[in-house]
């Protein structure tokens, strides 16, 4: 697929739209990798905007803790969903289709509106779920069952990611 090297915004409103094309054409696209961060970043700077209890620090921090997030999850998609189920795809592919997968949290600016509240953080939970298996479906090169199967079993290997964080903590309580 020759790359259309569309500009970040025009990326930005493709995925927000879920158009399979701009996944497809920023997992072809190795120098996107740098625009999906900027995705990443933007939308956690929306959501400690919208948290607005935040504060400067409190966004820096969870824009890094965010990166991280974006990375780990991403690398788990891939392994799952390479060794797994047979996806045909790199670590980079799924960075860059995962990374635009988040623009419909930009949305969380609008939380500041407190009728909108729940509803915005209802539709950004279920509109970002769609566009990130779009993001892995389109990334790996698998069917829709397969993504289905490559998302649980990631879910379940962050959960005991977490799990085991917790349990060191606890350990080392006196």
């Amino acid at each position: 697929m020759p790359e259309a090297k569309h500009s970040l915004g025009k990326r930005m409103i493709g995925a927000m739209f879920l158009n399979i094309d701009v996944f497809e054409e920023v997992e072809h696209d190795r120098t996107a990798t740098g625009q999906a961060a900027t995705v990443v970043l933007m939308v956690a700077v929306a959501s400690g905007i919208g948290s607005s209890g935040l504060g400067l620090y409190g966004t820096m921090v969870s824009s890094v803790g965010a990166l991280l997030d974006w990375v780990v999850w991403a690398g788990i998609c891939y392994v799952v969903g390479d060794q797994l189920f047979g996806g045909k795809a790199t670590w980079g592919e799924l960075l860059r289709t995962l990374g635009f997968a988040q623009t419909p949290g930009l949305l969380l600016l609008l939380v500041l509106i407190p009728i909108l509240h729940d509803p915005i953080i209802v539709l950004i939970i279920l509109w970002s779920a769609v566009a990130g298996f779009i993001a892995v479906r389109q990334g790996l090169d698998i069917g829709n069952i397969k993504t289905l199967f490559t998302i649980i079993l990631a879910t379940g290997v962050v959960g005991f990611i977490e799990w085991i964080q917790q349990v060191r903590i606890l350990s080392d309580l006196p």
